[in-house]
């Protein structure tokens, strides 16, 4: 009986293997805004839904981290669905506290930017599946408004 049911579950883990799954990348990631205790930033992140029913978006977790150190990591519970057969553009907005930027001055301080790595995991609720997660990493730099610029 017990190998009549490995037999059915690797069936199953095959065929579910070559179904189409959902796919993301990170598109940008770029300065948004400073408020009183944080500077915050903003990651686009598009996510191609094969099909032909809207998808759940569970949750999205995040780590963003630069000169070798996490400087800001979080959750966003219920962030919306993916569009049926078609791309979903998500926002991701990520905030980092002051004092956290200043122990990674000497980064900012040479060039006035950010070198980052983006580490996203959007966890999404597939019918039959359950919930899976599409693991999405981006590293590049993001440039910081001079004070001139903000006040323009």
């Amino acid at each position: 009986m017990s190998q009549l049911l490995d037999k059915a579950k690797n069936y199953v883990s095959e065929k579910i293997s070559d179904v189409a799954k959902p796919e993301g990348s990170v598109t940008n990631v770029d300065f948004k805004r400073v408020s009183g205790n944080s500077v915050e930033f903003l990651a686009m992140v598009s996510v191609r839904n094969p099909y032909s029913t809207p998808i759940p978006i569970c949750e999205i977790r995040y780590s963003f981290k630069s000169a070798d150190r996490e400087i800001a990591s979080g959750t966003i519970p219920d962030p919306g669905s993916l569009k049926a057969k078609d791309t979903t553009m998500v926002d991701v907005p990520v905030k980092v506290p002051y004092s956290i930027l200043m122990s990674i001055a000497k980064d900012i301080g040479a060039d006035w930017d950010i070198d980052y790595q983006l580490d996203l995991g959007l966890i999404i609720d597939i019918p039959v599946m359950g919930n899976i997660t599409i693991p999405l990493s981006q590293k590049g730099e993001v440039k910081l408004p001079t004070l001139s610029s903000m006040f323009a």
